[in-house]
């Protein structure tokens, strides 16, 4: 990937979580910090049925934007739901579930 097409997905992604009101979205750099993806971009749903709503608005965000497809894991009953797009890896969670798993931490102290 090079660096324009990773800003495009980063933009498309933002852009779709904006758009459907996700909360606390947060887009780390962690080029250099993590083997697994240049980019992790945290956000958190309302509800279950909102956490579902994103992901499916960012996954059609970024096959518009790029052609791609993500790889997906969880979903909505396990509360977190991870889309992954090898340069780009976009973590939504419901609340209680974001602050459990806090993985967010692992960015701030790098």
């Amino acid at each position: 990937m090079t660096d324009t097409e990773t800003k495009k997905k980063i933009d498309a992604i933002t852009k779709a979580l904006d758009d459907k009101k996700a909360e606390n979205t947060v887009v780390y750099d962690v080029r250099g910090k993590s083997s697994v993806t240049d980019f992790t971009v945290a956000a958190s749903a309302t509800s279950a049925p909102h956490l579902r709503a994103l992901s499916v608005a960012v996954q059609r965000a970024v096959r518009e934007a790029s052609g791609e497809g993500a790889r997906v894991s969880g979903d909505e009953e396990t509360a977190w739901i991870v889309l992954d797009y090898f340069d780009v890896m976009v973590h939504l969670f419901l609340p209680d579930a974001r602050e459990y798993y806090d993985i967010e931490a692992l960015w701030k102290r790098s």
